[in-house]
């Protein structure tokens, strides 16, 4: 019995570090999308709130990555504190406080269903333009 615990205690170890390492390739191959999407642009001073006067989808969830508004010439970025927190299956929905959407907005997320998924912590808008 004790031999058959340590295999299950293994073969749980084992599932764990293998889903991980999935999370982790699938962030790599997110931020190689984002790098491609911000290829010529510098970034610029980041900003706790931003202008959206373009329609929604211009915005982006970049699954483990964060959320990307492409303003025309200016592509903003905004990372989640939890990176793992933000999936491509995600809808954002902004309670905005105001005109401009701020980092300090409460984002929460529904999936493509309409189900509650969760709350995103957002960081500062970093801007990208071209160079």
């Amino acid at each position: 019995m004790k031999t058959f615990a340590m295999i299950l205690a293994g073969a749980a170890l084992a599932l764990t570090g293998a889903t991980a390492a999935s999370a982790e390739t699938r962030q790599e191959k997110n931020e190689a999308r984002l790098a491609k999407m911000l290829e010529g642009r510098v970034a610029g001073e980041p900003t706790s709130c931003i202008m959206t006067l373009r329609s929604s989808t211009d915005l982006k969830v970049i699954d483990y990555v964060g959320i990307v508004y492409d303003a025309g010439d200016t592509i903003w970025v905004s990372r989640p504190n939890d990176p793992r927190s933000l999936s491509w299956t995600d809808i954002p929905i902004f309670d905005r406080f105001g005109s401009q959407l701020c980092k300090q907005d409460i984002t929460r997320t529904i999936d493509q269903s309409g189900r509650f998924t969760g709350v995103v912590f957002m960081s500062d808008f970093v801007p990208y333009r071209k160079g």
